[in-house]
């Protein structure tokens, strides 16, 4: 069944006002490979560029990005999150890995809000190395883990 569609068809935002409020956290990953022009300007975890702090402002558009999702999304909710927090680091194959763990006490989760969080990071680090090299990959973006609402979930 999807959710976002009436009995005629029709999109429709979910009628969350008989769901119960309860508290709900979303974690998000977003994978971005940088090419070794761009990881030879790394020092200190992160990246400076012209533009600045690559990572320190990949942390803000983020969180910015998952207060909006409500205005990016057309079906989503308007929500005020609790907190939304960014985490910027590598893995073993030194790819960009980018967590945004969003959680609020609610009627509705906030997968959404973690999915932007991520991409719109994933976004940033693109955009503010860009000059560097276009051979910048955003590989993926999933939903890590999310509880709090009728089902949890939690990636193997």
């Amino acid at each position: 069944m999807l959710t976002h569609i009436d009995n005629k068809g029709n999109p429709t935002m979910v009628d969350v006002s008989v769901k119960q409020v309860t508290h709900r956290t979303a974690t998000a990953r977003s994978i971005v490979f940088l090419p070794a022009e761009v990881l030879e300007h790394l020092t200190n975890d992160d990246i400076q560029t012209k533009k600045g702090s690559v990572f320190q402002t990949a942390i803000i558009a983020g969180i910015m990005a998952a207060k909006k999702t409500g205005d990016l999304i057309p079906l989503c909710h308007p929500l005020g999150l609790d907190n939304c927090k960014i985490e910027i680091g590598f893995n073993e194959k030194q790819e960009v890995v980018i967590d945004c763990t969003a959680s609020i006490t609610a009627k509705t989760g906030v997968e959404m809000e973690a999915l932007v969080g991520a991409s719109i990071a994933a976004l940033t680090v693109y955009d503010m190395c860009k000059a560097m090299s276009h051979d910048i990959i955003i590989k993926e973006t999933k939903l890590i883990e999310k509880s709090g609402g009728k089902r949890d979930f939690k990636r193997a």
